[in-house]
């Protein structure tokens, strides 16, 4: 479908792009083998199999609601250019154009998926007084949407619903035209003119997508690569950018420059130079599909390390191609930079593995295992009293937990380390709306102390207070952050797919007993909050909402200090649950105490976690890893150029990373060759 839903053109942009991404050329020009094209049809047929495509029946309902979708925002224009008190003939002339974004502008989208569509609206119709509060009363009264939230706070403001079951994620910008024409360019700098960043942020998603499609040499076999590489991310835990992973637009970016770097590969081929790729790309490096441009009349600020003191924190850039050039992955972390790159090393090798037949492409989409991989975890449960209000509720509290993970590794300098598991999960024991999220921990290799605790209560206090600045709190919405073992995560979670851990290894006896202390002293505290829950769910018998009011913010207070005595007195790792809220409640979930330990105990060694789920690439800003090459020779001869990866880099990546060595004192581009103007 077209970017546009209508007879919208897509002229062309302003700025002057080659196919290949500027002047570098491709890494290998070969074409495929007769062995390449067999299992290209091996990857197809094992996707189609696992039903990432949508039938017929489904892709014509979704061009049916796009439909009358696009008849409501025209009309709603309309009915507002009457309101507005505007004449006869601008009513008539009146307009709103709808574009499609996302997986289903790039062809990518699977069953279910929803739908990201702009609503591009003349001047005169405001976001905030318009879109979020005419257009959603409008909405809100149709018996064919459901699950109405609007986000208006978001770093792109979206209205999110489903339609006729379909779920939709609508954007609306406001540009300076009177009248939107019906063949209105999207691509055309002059959109840009007199908007606000939110509004180029809603603008960018479909001039990034148009972008990208123009930059790849074969569209349609950048579709098929993306949607393989995208089912992969999700099955191993790496698709989020809510959570400081990789979101959709990071993945088509970094598909799109393997695309440009072997023009004419077919998937399987791409698939596994993806892996070989960026399993030894030098982060942060940036990846960038063309040049980035600097329009000085528009005035926007571009990604530019060298300008923009936060641009040096990127530890993963992935530059959009469209002007203003964004940082597609601004949310991922060390951490979850860690988690991303040991999953790449896990693809490289069995891609390596199926290269030489000794793996299906099963094997490459197995999902991770992440109950198996750390034996310490943080929960987060959040409850509220009705689905509509955990929707909301959720959505508030999932967006900030990336913030957490920075606030550990800020806390912890680094040497504890987070990953985010981005499934939410649910207890069907409990009768009111409940979700959980699930964080990993681990100390960052090669940092393991004996002995060394951590104490991160602070940090928990301190997300817990700007979670409760939440303006839109409803009585019943609750939160609780706990830590648990390996053995006590709960069973529920199994039971929505996820395989049981392993028994734990057997250790020495004369270990035992100093595990035995720290043990006793967690699984008392675990056992004490686990039990006073369940008194708090049986005590109401069944569905009564008011069984949901045991959660009062976790949060460190002045009144709990005294607890701290019980902990170990110098870096521990514990939470108290108290019962402060931001809401300033007076029901507490402790009684007769104020507030109760939930913990005093340390991360166990690693080596109790299997030691192929270990990260063995340390995430360290001067290299990466560049020892995996694969040994036998499985690729064609011009493409010894892949033990040159690592040189890939462009003449603008070289003067970012200089100034970025002199601010952060590190050497960035080091082992880096230019080649020209090579652009990646």
């Amino acid at each position: 479908m077209a970017g546009s839903f209508g007879a919208v053109g897509r002229g062309r942009s302003r700025s002057s792009l080659k196919r290949h991404g500027g002047a570098d050329p491709p890494l290998s020009l070969a074409m495929p083998t007769v062995a390449d094209l067999h299992k290209t049809a091996e990857l197809e047929k094992f996707l189609v199999e696992a039903g990432l495509y949508e039938g017929e029946e489904e892709s014509a309902k979704r061009e049916d609601v796009l439909r009358e979708i696009d008849h409501i925002v025209k009309e709603w224009v309309k009915q507002l250019t009457i309101q507005k008190g505007y004449g006869e003939n601008m009513v008539k002339e009146a307009n709103a154009v709808l574009f499609t974004f996302g997986s289903y502008r790039l062809g990518v989208h699977g069953p279910g998926a929803d739908i990201d569509a702009l609503c591009i609206g003349p001047s005169y119709v405001k976001r905030e007084e318009d879109f979020f509060v005419t257009l959603h009363g409008a909405l809100a009264d149709m018996e064919e949407v459901t699950e109405l939230q609007p986000v208006p706070d978001a770093h792109v403001p979206v209205m999110k619903f489903k339609f006729h079951g379909i779920p939709i994620d609508l954007l609306y910008a406001s540009i300076s035209l009177l009248v939107i024409p019906p063949d209105f360019d999207i691509s055309q700098g002059s959109v840009l003119c007199d908007v606000d960043e939110a509004t180029v942020r809603c603008l960018n998603g479909c001039r990034v997508a148009d972008q990208i499609l123009r930059l790849v040499p074969n569209a349609e076999i950048f579709r098929k690569t993306l949607r393989c590489l995208k089912y992969w991310a999700q099955r191993r835990g790496v698709y989020s950018n809510v959570t400081g992973l990789l979101g959709g637009v990071s993945w088509a970016l970094l598909v799109a420059r393997v695309c440009q770097l072997y023009p004419n590969a077919v998937p399987s081929m791409l698939v596994s130079r993806f892996f070989r790729v960026f399993t030894q790309w030098q982060w942060p490096n940036p990846v960038m599909l063309c040049t980035i441009e600097n329009d000085e009349n528009l005035g926007f600020s571009v990604w530019d390390p060298r300008k923009n003191p936060r641009d040096r924190s990127h530890v993963m850039p992935i530059i959009t191609p469209a002007y203003p050039c964004m940082n597609s992955s601004y949310n991922v972390s060390t951490s979850t930079l860690r988690v991303i790159m040991e999953q790449f090393q896990f693809g490289n090798k069995i891609c390596q593995e199926i290269e030489l037949n000794k793996a299906s492409w099963s094997a490459l989409f197995e999902p991770f295992q992440f109950f198996e991989a750390y034996t310490r975890y943080l929960v987060v449960d959040i409850v509220a009293d009705d689905e509509d209000d955990l929707r909301l509720w959720k959505g508030w509290i999932e967006s900030r937990l990336r913030q957490l993970t920075l606030k550990i590794e800020r806390d912890t300098k680094g040497i504890l380390q987070c990953h985010p598991n981005p499934c939410e999960y649910a207890d069907p024991s409990i009768k009111c709306a409940h979700c959980a999220f699930f964080m990993g921990l681990s100390r960052k290799e090669g940092m393991k102390i004996r002995g060394q605790k951590f104490d991160i209560r602070g940090t928990v206090d301190e997300f817990m207070h700007e979670i409760g600045m939440y303006t839109s709190w409803k009585s019943g919405m609750d939160l609780a952050v706990t830590h648990v073992r390996k053995k006590e995560i709960p069973s529920y979670v199994f039971e929505q797919g996820c395989q049981k851990p392993c028994p734990p290894t057997p250790i020495h006896a004369d270990q035992q007993d100093q595990s035995d202390k720290t043990d006793t002293e967690v699984c008392t505290a675990a056992v004490s909050l686990a039990g006073q829950l369940k008194r708090k769910y049986d005590s109401v018998g069944g569905g009564d909402t008011e069984s949901c009011k045991y959660f009062r913010m976790a949060s460190v207070s002045p009144a709990c200090e005294e607890t701290s005595t019980q902990l170990h007195d110098d870096a521990n790792f514990g939470l108290i649950n108290c019962s402060t809220s931001p809401h300033e409640s007076q029901e507490s979930s402790v009684s007769g105490s104020s507030c109760a330990a939930i913990g005093a105990h340390g991360l166990v060694d690693e080596t109790s976690i299997p030691v192929s789920l270990i990260p063995n690439v340390e995430n360290d800003r001067t290299r990466t890893n560049l020892d995996q090459i694969p040994s036998q020779r499985v690729v064609e001869k011009d493409e010894r150029k892949l033990e040159g990866i690592e040189s890939l880099a462009s003449s603008n990546c070289t003067e970012f990373m200089e100034v970025a060595e002199v601010v952060m004192g590190v050497v960035l581009t080091e082992n880096v060759q230019l080649s020209g103007d090579e652009v990646i």
